[in-house]
């Protein structure tokens, strides 16, 4: 299956779920909670205030080389935007991509996620666990701060 052919398809558009691709085209849905969207309506209000330019966004497909792999957040360069306007799903990874933890996510599986945006492109992935600590990686692993000076000292995120 194409990203294309899961947004055309109306059975899967008012699904309680969020969907994503695997490598193979497979659908992959992870049930959605209210915990994690207050959290992830928290984080976009924070980054928007903190980043000035560019835009953030919520639900950000990314195409990754395993499948079309969906941010909770993103935020996005003024430069990324003229690039790539509004792709479905964006060729590469925005500059932040965040993913809010659920208790259903292994460490395994989220290291593995960050991995594959930070292959698409992005310069640094945010895993946020319930509590609102966020583990910073970048291309050179994890990191105590953030690359980015706008969001580099924050207390935990909610």
């Amino acid at each position: 299956m194409q990203w294309a052919d899961v947004l055309a398809d109306p059975c899967l558009r008012d699904l309680p779920y969020k969907i994503e691709l695997d490598g193979y085209g497979r659908i992959v849905m992870t049930p959605a909670s209210n915990h994690h969207a207050r959290a992830q309506s928290r984080l976009v209000r924070r980054l928007d205030r903190t980043f000035t330019t560019g835009e953030v966004l919520s639900e950000c497909s990314v195409a990754t080389r395993d499948g079309v792999k969906v941010a909770d957040v993103a935020w996005l360069s003024d430069d990324f935007l003229a690039r790539h306007g509004e792709a479905t799903p964006y060729p590469e990874a925005p500059e932040l991509c965040v993913e809010i933890l659920s208790p259903s996510n292994t460490a395994a599986e989220m290291a593995g996620k960050a991995a594959l945006y930070l292959q698409a492109g992005a310069r640094e992935v945010w895993l946020v666990d319930e509590a609102g600590h966020r583990t910073i990686h970048g291309p050179d692993g994890v990191r105590e701060t953030s690359v980015f000076p706008e969001a580099a000292d924050w207390p935990p995120l909610f």
